[in-house]
C-alpha cells in the first residue's frame, strides 16, 4: 500500500505563491496516476489537478487553470502543486491522491477514482 504525506501549506496573502509537496512511500510513485484535490469549509472535495504517469498530460480544475501547475519527480517519489496568484477562495485543505494504473497516459479527475489519499495540508489565503 502506498502512503502519501503532503507538506507546504501555510498562511499567505492574496497574490502570493505556494508550492505543495506530496511524498510517497511504500510503493513506487511511477506506477500511479496522481492528482490534487481540495476541500474548503462547508464545501465538497474539489478536483484541482491531475497528471499522468508519463507526466506529459495534465488536467486542471476550471478555477485554478492558468495559476496552478502540477508536476511529479518519480526519482524522488514526490509530486508537487505550484500555486501562483493565490486568492482567498483557494483557501482549503489540500489532498494528494494516487491510483495505480497500467497505462502511462491515463489521468483521473474524480475523487472516487483514487484509492490512496494523504491526510491533507491546509492553505489559508488572507485578503
Amino acid at each position: 500500500q502506498i502512503q502519501l504525506v503532503e507538506s507546504g501549506g501555510g498562511l499567505v496573502q492574496t497574490g502570493d505563491s505556494l508550492k505543495l509537496s506530496c511524498v510517497a512511500s511504500g510503493r513506487t510513485l511511477s506506477s500511479y496516476a496522481v492528482g490534487w484535490f481540495r476541500q474548503g469549509p462547508g464545501k465538497e472535495r474539489e478536483f484541482v489537478a491531475a497528471i499522468t504517469r508519463s507526466a506529459d498530460v495534465t488536467k486542471y480544475g476550471t478555477s485554478v487553470k492558468g495559476r496552478f501547475t502540477i508536476s511529479r519527480d518519480d526519482a524522488k517519489n514526490t509530486m508537487y502543486l505550484q500555486m501562483n496568484n493565490l486568492k482567498p477562495e483557494d483557501a482549503a485543505l489540500y489532498f494528494c491522491a494516487a491510483q495505480s494504473v497500467g497505462s502511462l497516459r491515463v489521468s483521473y479527475t474524480e475523487a472516487s477514482q483514487y484509492r490512496n489519499w494523504g491526510q491533507g495540508t491546509r492553505v489559508t489565503v488572507s485578503s
